[in-house]
């Protein structure tokens, strides 16, 4: 199995079920087997790929032949059920092709806002990723309410961008981006290729949905662009049937409506960190501090001294030095009682002191923004 390097950059694809069906009403193969070439071929150039992929009530649709059922929460529900299972062996089978192994990652949004499990979920991602596994990621459409209503897979997407830190969001439609005003009512319309910043204009601009087999419409994709251009991902709206589309974006080629981010990745989260109100805090010793300044190093259990507050894992907390200063704050691993007991221990004793790891630090380097003192 190959591994991608951490440091590749990730791209997120979204594809709607317009394109997985080709505009019809059943899985379109030769437009799916187009899709994995392509991804195969990012993969070949060094990218991580996450694709979260729709379809599964059209999948559903395809097993039952077509049956005649309510439009209503609960039959949307069943023909999911159906469909996911059969969704995935389609894919496993294009994925073959190629020799590129995939995993499946069932989502809701609460597992996206829950700290804990937005931590989990990441992990679990990044392993997939560091393995050379290309996650199939769908919103858990069996157990969610109100997400399956409306266009879930494309905030699920955008979020999933932001938790990954994704270099690049592409969300395939049906349709060749956004327009400034509704292509079906005004033949004049014109292709916005580019959007600075999503104002109020660029929301307007936004219609309705574009097809029954979907959840979603532009307004849904453009407020996902929205999400993930606010976190430092570059975001594009595109059409799937154009030719290498996922590698003309990836190339930087303009091809349908690109977002452009609103600020770099380490200063979002530098604010996102900031911003947050700390649960507790960590006192530590003096050499701990100066790595932390002058090293850029992630803080390590042996380096805590004082542990105040109770927090869970992932919650953010204070780093307080000997001069009673907060030096730095950010995200643990740990929470307060496993910290109590990792308290001036060295990393390698964790599994033992715990029976388990979340890693060797107490804050990772990536979760931990420095302050001016």
């Amino acid at each position: 199995m190959q591994s991608v390097p951490g440091h590749a950059p990730t791209l997120v694809i979204k594809l709607g079920t317009s394109t997985l069906t080709g505009g019809g009403r059943r899985l379109s193969r030769p437009h799916m087997v187009e899709l994995v070439r392509q991804i195969a071929a990012l993969r070949a150039g060094g990218w991580r790929v996450v694709v979260v992929s729709s379809g599964a009530i059209a999948a559903g649709r395809e097993v039952l032949g077509e049956p005649a059922v309510p439009n209503h929460l609960p039959a949307k529900q069943m023909l999911s059920a159906v469909g996911q299972s059969y969704l995935m062996q389609v894919y496993r089978s294009l994925f073959d092709l190629y020799s590129l192994p995939i995993g499946q990652v069932l989502l809701t949004h609460d597992d996206l806002s829950h700290r804990t499990r937005y931590l989990n979920a990441r992990e679990t991602l990044q392993t997939l990723l560091d393995y050379g596994i290309v996650p199939i990621v769908n919103e858990n459409d069996t157990v969610a309410v109100d997400e399956i209503k409306v266009g879930d897979n494309d905030t699920l997407s955008a979020l999933i961008a932001v938790l990954l830190s994704a270099s690049l969001l592409i969300l395939l439609t049906d349709q060749d981006g956004l327009y400034d005003r509704d292509p079906r009512l005004y033949p004049d319309a014109r292709l916005l290729e580019e959007v600075p910043a999503i104002d109020e204009t660029v929301e307007a601009a936004a219609g309705a949905t574009l097809s029954d087999l979907g959840v979603g419409g532009m307004h849904t994709k453009v407020q996902a662009a929205r999400l993930a251009t606010r976190s430092g991902t570059r975001t594009c709206i595109a059409r799937g049937t154009v030719p290498d589309v996922l590698l003309r974006l990836a190339r930087g080629e303009r091809v349908g409506t690109v977002f452009s981010p609103a600020v770099g990745h380490i200063e979002s989260r530098k604010r996102w960190l900031l911003a947050e109100r700390p649960q507790g805090s960590l006192h530590i010793d003096r050499g701990a501090a100066r790595v932390l300044r002058e090293q850029g190093a992630s803080l390590l259990p042996i380096g805590i001294t004082r542990i105040d507050g109770q927090f869970e894992r992932g919650a953010v907390v204070r780093v307080i030095d000997e001069s009673r200063r907060t030096i730095a704050q950010g995200l643990v691993n740990y929470s307060r009682a496993e910290l109590e007991r990792l308290c001036g221990r060295h990393s390698t004793q964790i599994a033992q002191i715990l029976g388990y790891t979340y890693g060797d630090e107490a804050i990772h380097r990536d979760n931990l923004v420095m302050m001016a003192v």
